[in-house]
């Protein structure tokens, strides 16, 4: 039997004339030689319900590894939470909706939610709002650097805190982000540095130690490239990664490598991303899966999240059951999980790899592989067979009985033909098969599998007998 490259290690590109491919719930791994195969697709993780806050989104989160506690600012209220799911109310916000930035000194819970700042003591358990009159109005985020914290404004001035002491400012501790004439975007800490993020621009500065102002320029580096997206930023694989902008238009996926800004996003991602009407409202979180770094990104007006694989360079598709993106917001790492927030309700999620369904809801895996072309002559298939993982049914229920789905293309991915199913074997049948026979004649073929049941989905390779 022949070959057929079914992964779609890539993603549909301007036209699907040329590449259909998608992987979606899926993510690769390019095996040694002299195993089974070189590519598996797996699925992503499933999600466990840690706690729930109600109907409306949380807006934020913080784990503190000096207590082991997360904080969570849902609606109005600060609220910290144990590893059994149980909250306590710490304080009360001024306002109820919106995005907020959250950082920590080990002693101190600092919240802007772009009218106020507030402070949490972990110790003393004090809730309060910052009312030094030094303290500027409508702070946009905030980061912890050095034993200070940091607050940015869209003004592009960007005030330090007093050392350790986030109820303190003086008004004299202001710098502004000005190689470019760009407002400042946000503040972020990473390997040391304070990170300034403009529209269009980045700079980088540093703590010089001086006396009255211990912030200074790191001259020479700034970077020609601004962030499109303020809640887009994550720390990922030893970098931050984070929707990007300058001055030719369009935005693409990049992350920092010193102070220069290495590209992520392929081309074909570039094309969808930038027919969005809005990607500026872009959210992102970042976590470690199996030894791949994952950068997810979600567009919340166009409703589409993409996920990238730092360790093989390629883009998956996320999408959760009846919606057209994944329903997971922010993200943060807690205890050595990954806790995810809901886009529509106030559900956090612990990811789990040996969860097979997103708290109980179906997580649809496809994949769309490669045009297999004969310009010349016909090609007709006696039989295709998809190699996966076998016998991975359940004791009972969806998924007593798993079933893989085909469609087949002849016509480049335009149009796609009944879809086929066969079963994946029930508890133990490890022998089984997935074929399918007498499918037909056509100059090009383009296969698409889903897989919907709550199993393990592994999928090696698709092989073909043909007939010219």
């Amino acid at each position: 039997m022949a070959t057929l490259p079914l992964f779609g290690v890539g993603m549909q590109g301007k036209t699907p004339v040329i590449t259909a491919k998608l992987l979606q719930e899926l993510y690769v791994e390019f095996r040694p030689l002299g195993e089974k195969t070189h590519v598996v697709a797996y699925g992503f993780p499933g999600l466990d319900l840690f706690i729930d806050f109600g109907d409306t989104p949380a807006r934020g989160e913080l784990a503190v590894e000096q207590n082991d506690l997360l904080y969570v600012v849902h609606r109005g209220t600060l609220w910290e939470v144990n590893n059994a799911g149980v909250k306590t109310s710490r304080g009360t916000l001024n306002t109820v909706t919106g995005p907020v930035g959250m950082a920590h000194n080990g002693t101190q819970v600092m919240i802007v939610d772009g009218t106020n700042g507030y402070i949490y003591n972990t110790s003393t358990t004090v809730f309060a709002q910052i009312v030094d009159p030094d303290f500027p109005a409508n702070p946009t985020s905030v980061t912890f650097n050095d034993s200070y914290f940091i607050a940015g404004f869209d003004s592009g001035r960007f005030y330090v805190s007093a050392s350790y002491n986030g109820l303190a400012w003086d008004a004299l501790d202001f710098a502004t982000a000005e190689s470019n004439p760009d407002r400042l975007s946000r503040a972020f800490a990473d390997h040391g540095e304070l990170i300034l993020f403009g529209d269009i621009s980045t700079e980088f500065w540093g703590n010089s130690g001086a006396a009255d102002f211990p912030y200074a320029k790191t001259q020479g580096a700034d970077a020609e490239w601004g962030l499109a997206a303020k809640w887009s930023v994550a720390k990922f694989d030893d970098s931050v990664a984070f929707l990007c902008k300058n001055r030719m238009g369009e935005v693409i996926v990049g992350k920092l490598v010193g102070h220069r800004v290495q590209k992520l996003s392929s081309p074909d991602l570039d094309t969808i991303i930038n027919a969005y009407s809005v990607t500026s409202d872009a959210t992102a979180h970042a976590y470690m899966l199996g030894g791949h770094p994952m950068y997810q990104i979600n567009f919340p007006s166009a409703r589409y999240s993409w996920s990238f694989d730092g360790l093989t360079n390629i883009w998956s598709k996320r999408k959760s059951y009846l919606q057209t993106r994944h329903r997971c917001e922010f993200g943060a790492q807690y205890l050595s999980k990954t806790i995810l927030t809901d886009a529509t309700n106030g559900r956090l999620y612990r990811l789990n790899a040996n969860t097979l369904t997103e708290n109980g809801e179906t997580i649809e895996a496809e994949v769309i592989g490669e045009h297999w072309d004969h310009e010349l002559d016909s090609i007709t298939i006696d039989k295709l067979r998809i190699d996966l993982e076998m016998g991975v049914g359940l004791t009972s229920g969806q998924g007593e009985n798993p079933q893989a789905m085909l469609q087949l293309s002849r016509d480049g991915g335009k149009t796609w033909g009944t879809e086929q199913w066969k079963d994946m074997g029930k508890m133990g049948e490890y022998g089984r098969r997935c074929e399918w026979r007498r499918l037909g004649t056509s100059r090009r073929w383009t296969a698409k599998l889903r897989i919907t049941d709550p199993v393990r989905k592994t999928i090696t390779g698709c092989f073909v007998n043909p007939v010219n």
